[in-house]
């Protein structure tokens, strides 16, 4: 296949790349479409292990193959407010593990979609706006109007290739639904699962699924169908109140979305920040007690870090 280089161009979006940053399309049907990103290489990758680190909600730092990922940036403090629409604000109830002026680095933001909750005016403010940003097409419209020049929209199973030294990247977007009733659904912004695919040269070495702000759909058995043997996932829990309705899954149906995915270890995340959630972490811990999975239940608080070894 003929691959040809040239400024990406994806829903009337045609960010310039930033200095140092090589941006390549492939020709295929949009239904198919593989966009890629090339990073600049910083030095010696550390292949021999990766650590995802909770800031709190669904903000994590993933660090790997010498890739440094943020997803989900929300860095409110506690006591502060942030507004999701429809006349609802919510309060944070935890403070963040770190603030943006601590972070390492970023390659690149994954998010699962623009509420405020997930992407706040901290992040709107603080990250470089040239900072690669990968997410729905509806957040990166918005973020585009905030100034933010590199996104890159994804649809339900499309992919985009990053690569960055010996490192690759595939991420691509997984199905997700914020509400299953479809009149609450249309109230609420589009959302994505993400699955990141880390490999070395052609070794794969990490499978990392995102379940993003989704509830319990039928898309997501098509999920474990398409891409098996997932070595982590990041489930969005909390059982969000939103009018008179539930928006994400509660610690019984994230344990269920496990169940369904079927992830060898998985870490629920998006538990307790924010006073619109309903459902926390030990709802989550006692529906794990008795789960069918085959998978290892690991529990973070905010500032500690889960390390993985690749597989090899």
């Amino acid at each position: 296949m003929r691959t040809i280089w040239l400024r990406l161009k994806l829903r009337h979006l045609e960010p310039e790349p930033e200095k140092g940053v090589t941006v390549v399309s492939n020709r295929h049907e949009r239904k198919h479409s593989m966009t890629s990103l090339e990073l600049p290489s910083s030095g010696t990758a550390d292949f021999d292990e990766g650590d995802v680190y909770f800031i709190g909600n669904a903000t994590t730092l993933i660090r790997f193959g010498g890739l440094t990922i943020l997803t989900d940036p929300a860095f409110l403090h506690k006591g502060e407010h942030v507004y999701l629409g429809h006349g609802i604000w919510a309060r944070r109830e935890v403070e963040p593990a770190c603030q943006i002026a601590d972070l390492p680095p970023i390659d690149l933001v994954v998010l699962s979609h623009y509420h405020g909750d997930h992407f706040d005016d901290v992040a709107a403010q603080e990250l470089d706006k040239k900072l690669p940003i990968v997410s729905t097409a509806d957040a990166v419209d918005k973020l585009s109007a905030l100034g933010f020049e590199q996104g890159y929209p994804l649809d339900t199973w499309e992919s985009l290739l990053v690569e960055k030294g010996d490192a690759t990247l595939n991420i691509t977007a997984m199905p997700a639904k914020h509400a299953t009733d479809d009149a609450v659904n249309e109230l609420l912004m589009p959302v994505n699962g993400h699955l990141l695919d880390f490999s070395r040269n052609s070794d794969h070495l990490y499978r990392l699924y995102i379940t993003g702000d989704t509830m319990l759909v039928d898309r997501l058995e098509d999920i474990p169908r398409r891409y098996p043997d997932i070595d982590l996932g990041l489930i969005h829990t909390g059982g969000t109140t939103f009018l008179v309705t539930v928006v994400t899954m509660t610690g019984e149906q994230g344990v269920r979305a496990v169940e369904i995915t079927k992830p060898r270890t998985a870490i629920p995340i998006h538990y307790n920040d924010f006073s619109v959630f309903l459902s926390g972490l030990d709802d989550f811990k006692k529906a794990a007690q008795t789960s069918t999975a085959r998978t290892e239940f690991v529990y973070l608080a905010h500032g500690e870090t889960y390390r993985f070894k690749p597989n090899v």
